[in-house]
């Protein structure tokens, strides 16, 4: 084992790296799939702009349960074992590929499942979050824990570029078949989930209220503006340029690629962002972490408005894989501050939190991008939303020159700790 990265010599780390692979390809093959049958059911009775209004709703009903649950989520995240919130998300995904296999198999789909699948999907995902990512700090040493983190998104970004051709070209070949697929490998996930052993981790203080605990997660992260800029400078960004969440638009109406095209584009993001994760695996970053985070968003602004200007699949290509490296690059800074600064006890709550925050970003974005897609138009739509990203970039590192003072991920050993002496 001693050629593997030194978090892959961890016996328990490595079930947790295949079951984050596994399930993301699963995740990701179905979300392109529900995307595209949704699109495309709507446009056999509406125009374009009346489609893409259907297409945003996905995000909305995706969100609405991370909204709803991200309280009780951090909190069960925190007192909980973590492994088996986990083992439950991953079973429910499994049931919600079984269900739309089985419903494509029939001809029987409609926007009204579709819609309350996603639904069900985002109450998976609402719980998967925060334990899973409470987790992954239990298993390494706190001195590997930024290499774990960039294998961790290698894992979630390698999903991401497989799922998407696997679930377009799966598709094209049968409606039913990436669903089946999923399902195996939600399977797949399950098995290293239960592979992975009792590990040790911090309790929260059990005589307390379980309101004030949930809360907590909320207090810590308001009060400490280096978490807060982080999180919120990824929510609004990405909300504002969400261009992924009008790929179907775009590979069926104006890059003309079907359901192939779109799983190339959906593709290409996640292979931008992989071949950065890689690079930190080997190389973590060190220096200025937090100037370069900010660069990198705008980086991200800026690839979105060229993307939404183009007519040309390889520019269309190469601009999403920017995209996806920049996003990356925020988001190994971003993850590494929030695991590092955040003590174990409490790191379920703000997960949760953080995940609330993503969810906003990446939902939201896809219902803002699909409402304001029917307002202005889809192309009109990627354009100003990456002209907002930068524009958030601009007021971020005015409001929060923490992060701009940001230079390395040092930060105290918060573990061990009382509760009350890290929430101020």
């Amino acid at each position: 084992m001693s050629f593997l990265p030194e978090p892959l010599r961890i016996s328990h780390f490595r079930y947790f790296w295949l079951a984050r692979l596994t399930s993301t390809i699963g995740q990701m093959a179905m979300v392109i799939v529900i995307g595209w049958q949704v699109y495309d059911i709507a446009r056999h009775t509406m125009g374009l702009k009346e489609a893409a209004f259907r297409l945003g709703i996905i995000g909305l009903v995706q969100f609405l349960p991370l909204f709803c649950l991200t309280l009780v989520t951090g909190w069960t995240a925190d007192r909980v074992d973590r492994r088996w919130i986990a083992r439950a998300s991953v079973a429910l995904e499994f049931g919600c590929a079984s269900a739309l296999g089985w419903f494509a198999w029939t001809h029987t789909t409609t926007l009204a499942i579709l819609y309350v699948i996603a639904a069900l999907l985002g109450v998976a995902r609402a719980f998967a979050g925060p334990a899973l990512g409470a987790l992954a700090p239990n298993l390494v040493p706190r001195d590997i824990l930024p290499r774990a983190i960039a294998l961790s998104s290698i894992a979630w970004q390698t999903g991401a570029i497989l799922g998407p051709a696997l679930g377009g070209y799966l598709y094209a070949w049968a409606p039913f078949a990436p669903y089946a697929a999923s399902a195996g490998l939600f399977a797949v996930a399950f098995a290293g989930l239960l592979a992975i052993g009792p590990v040790k981790r911090s309790e929260i203080t059990r005589g307390s209220n379980p309101w004030t605990q949930m809360v907590e997660g909320l207090r810590y992260v308001r009060r400490n503006r280096l978490v807060l800029g982080a999180i919120s400078l990824d929510l609004f960004a990405v909300l504002l340029g969400g261009a992924t969440a009008m790929l179907p638009v775009f590979a069926r109406d104006v890059l003309h690629a079907g359901p192939e095209g779109l799983g190339h584009l959906r593709a290409a993001p996640a292979v931008g962002a992989t071949l950065t994760a890689a690079f930190f695996s080997v190389r973590p970053l060190k220096h200025n972490v937090g100037v370069k985070m900010l660069t990198a968003v705008a980086i991200f602004g800026t690839a979105t408005i060229v993307f939404g200007f183009s007519r040309s699949m390889p520019l269309s290509l190469a601009c999403l894989a920017l995209l996806g490296a920049a996003d990356m690059f925020s988001v190994y800074v971003r993850q590494s501050l929030i695991q590092l600064y955040t003590p174990d006890a409490m790191r379920g709550r703000v997960g949760a939190v953080s995940s609330l925050f993503i969810s906003a970003s990446n939902e939201l974005g896809e219902t803002e991008s699909g409402f304001l897609g029917a307002l202005i138009g889809p192309v009109a739509a990627v354009i100003v939303g990456g002209v907002g990203a930068i524009g958030v970039v601009m007021l971020w590192s005015w409001w929060f020159p923490e992060l701009r003072l940001a230079k390395t991920f040092d930060a105290p050993d918060l573990r061990g700790f009382p509760l009350e002496e890290n929430v101020g």
